[in-house]
């Protein structure tokens, strides 16, 4: 009887490299970064090189020199490929993967390997592709010989290899049909953005670092059952949930996609309709990871992202979370934010002080109303319970004395008696 061979995924070995340029940027805190997203991608980093340059190369990423000394070390290392920390043009792509004959990758094409591998909607799953498809034209002459080195691994879901066989003609009719498949989800996406307006009811956008915290901090208000992992990217679709405060004022409260420092572009056009949840929003739940060494730069790359959204004027609440395992001597603070609350969403410490201040947000939005209804418009008092916070209600000879804070565009038809 012959044996069977059990055939097994080539395990993808690989070398992180990087250019220290000396602008400020932390070269080694990004490589653990990129060291943590190969790992999520489901590959192994062997080694990791950096070089002290004034510019990158813009032939081959590296210095020849530098270039020698990377194609000795995946030699010793027996590793498949290398993996550099910054978006390569199609040129350095090619160029270096001639130069080292081994697989080349770049960190965007990293992040857009583990998207595909996390979309599950049929949005996240179009947004995804069109991302891919995008990066990927521009590159086929390099990726053909890439993907041909190596059958599998990091680069090679989505799409996959037959897409990238396709000529830049019929990859551009693809992107087309994404686009406008994408465009009616936004058309949907805005319907059902107006019916909130008509229904009164605020939004709060959480947003943050990838890995913050933000899929725990929601499920924790609100049970919605999302799946929460301490990896980068756990999480990729958008998910909305409400959460009832108190006077029976209710919020909805929407997931975005974690933010990542050297965000691809493509990825930023792509999913432009998802992160516009946090333009149109009341409120922006800022949520930053205290325990992290890195944490002021993670606020500033999602703050930088926000800018380039077009996401300005929202009341920013800024939440510590992870206080349970942050080693700070001082507090941490936000001057950017107009308020800030430290969490532990992982133990619950100090939920009930960000719901009381949502709360209390959302009362200062409204507007204080104090009348006697007569009974016949008895109807109007389910209305201010629906969209507004009803302190108190009295039953009198002359009517219903209510006191109650409501939103502003209520309050002239219910004072007047019109609304």
């Amino acid at each position: 009887m012959a044996e069977l061979i059990e055939i097994g995924e080539i395990e993808e070995r690989v070398v992180l490299i990087a250019v220290d340029t000396g602008d400020g940027s932390n070269a080694i805190a990004s490589l653990d970064e990129l060291e943590e997203l190969v790992d999520t991608a489901g590959a192994v980093a062997v080694d990791r090189i950096v070089q002290n340059r004034e510019n990158i190369h813009p032939g081959t990423y590296l210095g020849k020199g530098k270039i020698d000394e990377v194609k000795e070390r995946i030699w010793e290392l027996n590793a498949t490929g290398v993996v550099c920390d910054d978006e390569l043009s199609p040129v350095q792509l090619r160029n270096l993967e001639d130069a080292l004959d081994t697989k080349v990758m770049d960190r965007t094409m990293v992040i857009l390997d583990i998207f595909a591998a996390r979309a599950n909607t049929s949005e996240g799953k179009i947004q995804v592709e069109l991302a891919q498809l995008k990066y990927r034209a521009a590159r086929l002459v390099g990726l053909r010989n890439s993907l041909s080195r190596l059958g599998g691994g990091i680069g090679t879901r989505g799409p996959g290899e037959k897409k990238l066989e396709m000529d830049r003609r019929l990859i551009h009719e693809r992107i087309g049909q994404l686009k406008a498949e994408l465009e009616e989800v936004k058309r949907h996406r805005d319907v059902l953005r107006r019916q909130r307006e008509r229904a009164h009811t605020p939004v709060a956008a959480i947003v943050g670092y990838t890995n913050a915290g933000k899929s725990t901090l929601l499920n924790r208000l609100t049970d919605a059952g999302i799946l929460a992992e301490d990896k980068l990217f756990a999480t990729l679709d958008p998910t909305t949930r409400s959460l009832e405060l108190g006077g029976g004022q209710k919020i909805l409260l929407t997931d975005t996609v974690g933010f990542i420092r050297k965000l691809p572009h493509h990825l930023v056009e792509a999913f432009k309709s998802t992160l516009e949840e946090a333009k149109y929003c009341d409120i922006i739940l800022h949520v930053a990871d205290s325990s992290n060494p890195q944490m002021d730069m993670q606020m500033h790359v999602v703050y930088e992202t926000l800018r380039e959204l077009g996401v300005e004027d929202k009341v920013m609440v800024t939440v510590f979370n992870k206080m349970d395992q942050a080693s700070h001597v001082q507090l941490p603070r936000d001057l950017h934010a107009d308020h800030q609350v430290r969490i532990s969403a992982r133990t619950g410490e100090g939920l009930d002080i960000l719901v009381n201040l949502l709360e209390s947000i959302l009362r200062n939005r409204n507007v204080y109303l104090e009348k006697v209804f007569p009974y016949q418009e008895a109807g109007r008092i389910q209305q201010i319970r629906k969209f507004g916070e009803l302190l108190s209600e009295e039953y009198r000879e002359d009517g219903i004395a209510v006191k109650a804070y409501v939103p502003a565009e209520l309050f002239a038809g219910l004072k007047e008696g019109t609304g």
